[in-house]
């Protein structure tokens, strides 16, 4: 019973020794941030009923059916979300194994043999000699083991605790990856619809170019027209026909990066997309909350300081290092010669170890261990640091892009409606015989190039509120994030 009662004891102390961990404990760094966004009373004040936009579902708020259904299936089946979730499962496996590590693990095992010795070796010749040899003999042999590194000073508790860290990131991250590609179908989607609105105004100003080319051409071989304004007006339709092929080839490529983003073969969609629709009206849009609360939703922030947290519980493992490794680990079983005795008194057979692994003379590696993850904590707040102050640069930025581009719609289309004016009274001139063909075809010129810029400006605020959707952190729920 003494090796028994050793052992018992040796469990007792290290029971009570497991309260000595060792390692920094993980303070989250406090970052100052000031009460709102520079750009959320212009932004506010730019759209309306921004208290009743979901932030979660951000998309919907744009009134667009279509656009609401291709976001919501690139979501379902976005292939870099699925290669997201598969690293959130490994790293949840991962933190399973790091708990595991902490309890006893054990393990049964039997055998069953049957040997037949040789008399032409010199152990057969040998063992002849005796009496009541015999050449034929088995053995059965049936075990019951366990083993437990004993965490006494917390170096498995802190591997526990970065595995959980590092799980939590890696969940943040696909939350990061999911913002990111409702972001990329929305914005997309918008650039089609703009240059599907593009390339109708261009097909209408090469007919109107085309029109003021054969007018001149004819007021040319009249003699009333210069070569001059012939060649100039040739030279400009060719260069309002040159724009048309690159808005072909533009918008073939926003139609095929919508379909990789849908998870599907190039050209699946372009059904769904092939008749032109208006550009989305831009949603509100609030600076909900302000930055602090974007400390606490914005998931690649979320995912930082996760990363950090698991950095800082790493300096725990490497230190661990300086101190023993105990262990227990124990046999019951029994072992016989023949099936009959296998469960008697006689075959039983037991064993307990108490292991020491203690890395005495290793020091030095192990300060270069501790000092490796001390660099790599010190890197990871500097990288939590710069993804805040970035967040928060993505959200000034996407907030003056749609307040500026907003102003600039709103400009050009009073520009868009003069010109619309002007082309209207440049038609009934020429039918009253005041003005000629060249100055109307010149002013429906004019309304064109206006009315491609004012299109342009329309989808670039809407692309700013998509920005500033996924720069606010929109997408995702983080109340129900791991926590």
């Amino acid at each position: 019973m003494r090796p028994l009662s050793w052992t018992l004891s040796a469990v007792t102390m290290a029971a009570l020794l497991g309260g000595c961990a060792v390692g920094p404990s993980y303070v989250a760094p406090e970052m100052a941030v000031p009460a709102a966004f520079m750009g959320s009373p212009a932004v506010e004040a730019a759209t309306s009923d921004a208290a009743k936009v979901d932030l979660v579902n951000w998309w919907r708020s744009f009134n667009d059916p279509l656009l609401a259904r291709l976001v919501e299936r690139a979501l379902a089946q976005n292939l870099d979300l699925q290669q997201a979730s598969a690293r959130v499962i490994q790293a949840r496996a991962a933190l399973r194994h790091a708990k595991a590590d902490l309890l006893p693990s054990g393990q049964i095992s039997g055998q069953a043999s049957e040997n037949y010795q040789s008399l032409d070796t010199p152990q057969g010749r040998i063992a002849s000699a005796f009496p009541g040899f015999e050449r034929e003999a088995q053995s059965y042999e049936i075990n019951l083991g366990a083993s437990w590194e004993v965490d006494i000073f917390g170096g498995k508790d802190a591997a526990r605790d970065a595995a959980r860290a590092e799980w939590q990131a890696s969940a943040a991250g696909a939350a990061a990856a999911r913002l990111s590609v409702a972001a990329q179908t929305a914005d997309t989607y918008v650039a089609i619809r703009s240059l599907q609105a593009r390339l109708d105004v261009a097909r209408d100003q090469s007919q109107i170019q085309q029109q003021l080319v054969d007018l001149i051409a004819l007021q040319y071989r009249k003699g009333v027209a210069a070569e001059l304004q012939l060649r100039q007006a040739e030279g400009a339709l060719a260069a309002v026909k040159a724009g048309i092929p690159e808005l072909e080839q533009n918008l073939d490529a926003a139609m095929n990066a919508l379909d990789v983003l849908l998870g599907l073969q190039p050209g699946s969609t372009r059904p769904e997309l092939a008749a032109a629709a208006p550009i989305p009206d831009v949603p509100a849009v609030s600076g909900a909350g302000g930055p602090a609360a974007l400390l606490r939703r914005r998931p690649d922030i979320i995912a930082a300081e996760s990363t950090l947290a698991a950095s800082n519980a790493r300096i725990g493992v490497a230190i661990a290092e300086y101190y023993p490794k105990f262990s227990l680990s124990g046999l019951l079983g029994t072992a016989t010669m023949g099936v009959g005795g296998l469960f008697g008194g006689d075959a039983t057979q037991a064993s307990g170890i108490l292991g020491l692994r203690w890395r005495l003379f290793d020091f030095g590696r192990i300060d270069a261990e501790i000092a490796a993850a001390r660099g790599r904590n010190a890197e990871a707040l500097a990288a939590y640091r710069l993804t805040v102050l970035r967040a928060s640069e993505d959200v000034e930025n996407a907030f003056s892009a749609l307040v500026k581009q907003q102003a600039r719609a709103q400009i050009l289309g009073q520009g868009v409606a003069s010109l619309a004016r002007a082309r209207a009274s440049s038609l009934a001139a020429y039918k009253g015989g005041v003005s000629s063909l060249l100055d109307v075809l010149d002013a429906d010129q004019r309304f064109l190039a206006s009315r491609d810029a004012e299109i342009q400006s329309k989808a670039a605020a809407a692309r700013a509120a998509i920005a500033s959707f996924r720069a606010l952190g929109g997408g995702w729920d983080a109340a129900n994030s791991p926590g």
